[in-house]
């Protein structure tokens, strides 16, 4: 028994929970139950524009009516702003961030142009258009008011890293892994209008909750490779994390949250119980 293991379940206030997310709050809290440890409920709202206290609501009543309860208060990333700033600072002083310009139609041209595959994993990847720029060029931008994001330059957060010896993160799947976040590029850390991003965000609060063990689904696996170059570069402790199976729709595609038929509230209304949605849940994984 591991008294110190702490999970948590991470939710974003923009949408109902559906099947996927009920599965997920379920995995991370029987992994805290099953360690006699701990489970927090964390509120994922940086996107002000798109979370909506509705939403925050009706999050609680679901997680209360699949039977989870967590530890109060719950953190909502919307009151750690300056949090994030300090972090993103941390890394400009390392001289790991520079301000990008370009649109996202911009960023798809050049992608265009280089010949990459209209699909596939390396599709979307920022080609490094603005890590070049020179300082004066970047003053002139920004004196002109254009929008940019502010990116991790990966090649140099990498080589930083690596200074003493090759990173290593552990799944509990998959046993350990050597960090290699390639496949994540030049990710956006913060944009000028939202001072930080997912990844920003969530190694700062996973370290500030004292979180050991992060349970989230496979389609996030290639992030922790990022996430875990990020606590090396903010001098921050590295959790262990556990990738489990994905919920997906009858037609064996991940659900999101579009999917209003398979949300919480939906089949609750429709007469379904806890346990009968828990059942559920848990068939749709090992589809």
């Amino acid at each position: 028994m591991d008294a110190s293991a702490v999970t948590r379940f991470a939710p974003s206030p923009s949408g109902y929970l559906h099947l996927g997310h009920a599965y997920s709050a379920l995995f991370a809290a029987r992994a805290a139950a099953e360690a006699g440890g701990r489970f927090l409920l964390r509120i994922e709202d940086i996107d002000q524009g798109r979370a909506r206290p509705d939403f925050e609501a009706a999050i609680f009543e679901d997680l209360a009516w699949l039977g989870l309860t967590w530890e109060e208060p719950v953190l909502r990333q919307s009151e750690r702003m300056d949090l994030y700033r300090a972090a993103l600072e941390t890394l400009q002083r390392q001289g790991l961030v520079y301000p990008c310009f370009c649109t996202r139609k911009e960023i798809a041209a050049e992608i265009a142009r280089a010949g990459a595959a209209p699909h596939g994993p390396q599709a979307a990847l920022y080609p490094g258009t603005c890590r070049g720029l020179s300082e004066d060029e970047r003053e002139a931008r920004r004196a002109e008011g254009r929008s940019y994001a502010l990116r991790l330059d990966l090649a140099a957060a990498m080589a930083a890293a690596d200074a003493g010896g090759p990173l290593t993160w552990t799944d509990r799947e998959r046993g350990v892994q050597v960090c290699d976040p390639r496949g994540e590029g030049d990710v956006v850390l913060a944009r000028k209008d939202l001072g930080t991003s997912y990844h920003l965000s969530v190694v700062v609060d996973d370290a500030a909750q004292g979180v050991t063990l992060v349970t989230r689904g496979t389609d996030l696996f290639e992030a922790s490779h990022l996430h875990r170059l990020l606590q090396a570069l903010l001098g921050l402790p590295a959790p262990d994390y556990h990738h489990h199976r994905l919920v997906t729709d009858e037609a064996g595609k991940r659900l999101a949250k579009r999917h209003d038929s398979l949300t919480l509230r939906s089949l609750r209304d429709a007469g379904q119980s806890a346990a009968a949605v828990i059942a559920l849940a848990e068939q749709r994984a090992l589809a």
